[in-house]
């Protein structure tokens, strides 16, 4: 499953993903920038669990599988860029504003703000297609709770 998922994700021309396969790669990219400081802090894997747990409507222990299988995918995708690119494919304007006030949530976890995760913040976010203005309101968002 790993392998096809990445060989999907990361093909040279993403496709629009399955469900499945967009929550994983959704879950990937929150770990991708949780680990980024080189801290993945037990306040950042809480968040991404409540994250994804409420986005899709999962148990928690269902978020906490889903976040295992998305820490592997994580771990083997090298290139951001593809990677995100399948989610920017797969996920209306909308909905991609909601995950990047997602990532700042994850970012904004435990306290502490790094140039590392700003800077893979700002990256994803242009990835994504979301506008600088709309990326800031994310932030404030995520900055009041959400």
């Amino acid at each position: 499953m790993l392998s096809q998922l990445l060989s999907r994700l990361l093909a040279p021309t993403p496709r629009t993903l399955p469900d499945e396969d967009a929550r994983i790669a959704l879950t990937a990219l929150l770990v991708r920038i949780a680990r980024t400081d080189g801290h993945y802090d037990p306040a950042e894997i809480a968040r991404i669990d409540r994250i994804v747990q409420a986005r899709f409507g999962l148990t928690e222990h269902q978020a906490q599988e889903l976040r295992t299988v998305a820490e592997g995918i994580e771990a083997e995708a090298p290139d951001t860029h593809r990677f995100t690119l399948a989610i920017k494919d797969a996920v209306p304007y909308e909905d991609r504003l909601g995950i990047v006030v997602a990532l700042w949530e994850v970012v904004l976890a435990d306290g502490v703000r790094e140039a590392e995760e700003d800077a893979l913040l700002r990256m994803v976010t242009s990835f994504l297609g979301i506008s600088d203005q709309d990326s800031a309101r994310a932030r404030q968002r995520a900055e009041r709770g959400g």
